[in-house]
């Protein structure tokens, strides 16, 4: 399944760009919520988009940011899509695409099947699709929590436009989610860390290989 495409989220250091572009990985995700333990300033995410190589995507991971945020994130970074994860209107989706020209993407927490209408209303304004496991209410981070949801939920199914699976994936359970959803993108966080925001090398090979393999 070589065709399957990966994308690494939480990257802090050169390294970790460096390890998601040898691995093979498709994108490469910047995260700027500040509660986050991967969260990046601008001078940082600025860096470390400088250091990926030529066809490594860079996406910008915010949480219900505002224009002046966003603003000052594209103004600063050189970027090839916003990946919005918060609460976030399918009207403020189509405004932010329209705002800055570029791809957008749009997480959707899944916890069971009332969920996924609002996949169908997200793809008629965005670019892509994340399906992601929903946050417990006590959590304070949208996702990178290292949860799964029940894949049956979205197993075959199709939508208007292109979908990444996400929620809990590791090295060892990423081909059975292929298998069962047949996602044909996949996005990782926790599931490559040997720490809260610290990425493992050998965990991104393991990951993007068991994905592709």
């Amino acid at each position: 399944m070589t065709d399957i495409r990966v994308k690494i989220c939480g990257l802090r250091t050169e390294a970790d760009v460096l390890a998601v572009a040898s691995s093979g990985a498709a994108y490469a995700g910047f995260v700027f919520f500040a509660k986050s333990p991967r969260h990046l300033t601008l001078d940082q995410a600025r860096l470390l988009a400088f250091a990926a190589p030529v066809g490594l995507a860079k996406v910008a991971l915010v949480v219900d940011a505002d224009d002046l945020s966003l603003d000052a994130i594209v103004e600063a970074v050189p970027l090839d899509m916003l990946q919005l994860h918060g609460h976030e209107t399918p009207d403020r989706v189509a405004e932010v695409r329209e705002r800055y020209g570029l791809p957008v993407m749009k997480a959707v927490g899944v916890a069971d099947e009332g969920d996924l209408a609002a996949i169908f209303d997200y793809s008629t304004v965005a670019d892509q699709l994340l399906i992601d496991a929903k946050p417990p209410r006590s959590s304070t981070l949208p996702g990178g929590n290292g949860l799964s949801f029940d894949w049956r939920l979205v197993a075959q199914r199709r939508w208007l436009r292109p979908w990444m699976l996400a929620g809990g994936l590791t090295a060892e359970s990423v081909a059975e989610a292929i298998r069962l959803t047949n996602a044909r993108q996949v996005d990782v966080s926790s599931g490559v860390e040997s720490a809260p925001g610290v990425k493992d090398a050998a965990r991104i090979s393991a990951f993007v290989a068991a994905a592709r393999a």
